[in-house]
């Protein structure tokens, strides 16, 4: 049986349309898979999001059938409360905020209006000042990755706000990154160090203040069990070390297989054992790639050296 004329017609169109829109559909199905995953990445590796957000047992190992579902308690001068759920329940995480909400929350610390406490400030806990400096691709890449992790019903008590919370601005924040200074091997390394606040503890604080200006990754803010509740009972605080690149008083002196250890198994250059809360960050920091390790210490080498 022959096929008339005007279907074979009608077929030279539609055959290529078709196959054109399976294509698009694949694509846009591979876009979003390939952002679910660079999502997972930044949210499990250096962001570490899970270290404050996520329930711990009384060993201080993460409960992860309760992911993201809210964590440690803090009590600080200027706020105390709990880390909020961060799944994607609609009524207690964050299932009924949009894109532009959680990137709005992430970038800026300004609760949306549809959240508990709507238009005010996060806490000063929350890093913003330092994602400020997320690229519009990662931002949105986190967002597709939160939207995909299971929502866990679990309403977090509500925060106290004592005073509102004014974070120093940090400089690479401020400055901002672009797609193409990532090349770089140290900038690529700032913007991990950015994305991880790995300075909001390694810096000393001055009357709350961050001194990033001239005391950067100096070391000496002290955290106590009194301020931080989660960790495990036997924990007795501990005080954020010097990460400049000082040949003694810093890491100036250690290889970069020292600073890679102590990043991904929390042992330092002497064979001690970090102290929480930097050695809950190495389960997170242990799935980082090669590169991004590298282009982490290549900026560490940066720091100007601090006594």
């Amino acid at each position: 049986m022959t096929t008339p004329p005007l279907r074979r017609e009608w077929l030279a169109i539609v055959s290529p349309i078709a196959g054109f829109a399976a294509l698009v559909l694949v694509g846009s199905a591979a876009a979003a898979e390939d952002a679910v995953e660079r999502g997972r990445y930044l949210v499990t590796t250096i962001i570490a999001c899970g270290n404050c957000h996520t329930p711990k047992d009384a060993n201080g190992q993460p409960i992860l059938s309760r992911a993201l579902s809210g964590g440690l308690s803090f009590e600080t001068p200027n706020f105390s409360g709990t880390a909020s759920n961060i799944t994607p329940d609609l009524e207690t995480g964050i299932g009924s905020w949009s894109d532009a909400d959680i990137k709005l929350a992430l970038t800026t610390g300004v609760r949306p209006a549809d959240a508990r406490l709507p238009g005010l400030p996060l806490s000063d806990v929350m890093p913003s000042h330092f994602y400020k400096a997320l690229l519009p691709r990662d931002a949105d890449a986190i967002v597709a990755y939160l939207r995909s992790v299971p929502p866990v019903r679990n309403e977090v008590p509500p925060p106290n706000y004592k005073r509102q919370a004014n974070p120093a601005p940090y400089p690479d924040a401020e400055i901002g990154f672009t797609p193409s200074s990532l090349n770089s091997q140290v900038r690529r390394g700032a913007y991990l160090a950015t994305l991880g606040h790995c300075m909001g503890c390694h810096t000393p604080r001055t009357k709350g203040l961050s001194e990033f200006g001239n005391s950067l990754g100096k070391g000496g803010n002290r955290y106590e069990p009194a301020n931080v509740k989660g960790y495990p009972s036997a924990w007795q605080g501990s005080v954020a070390s010097n990460i400049t690149s000082h040949p003694r008083a810093g890491i100036g002196a250690w290889t970069d297989a020292d600073v890679k250890r102590a990043l991904t198994q929390g042992i330092a250059r002497d064979g001690r054992e970090l102290n929480t809360p930097m050695k809950d960050h190495t389960p997170y920091f242990r799935g980082m790639t090669d590169e991004d390790l590298n282009s982490l210490v290549a900026w560490l080498r940066t720091v100007p050296p601090l006594e």
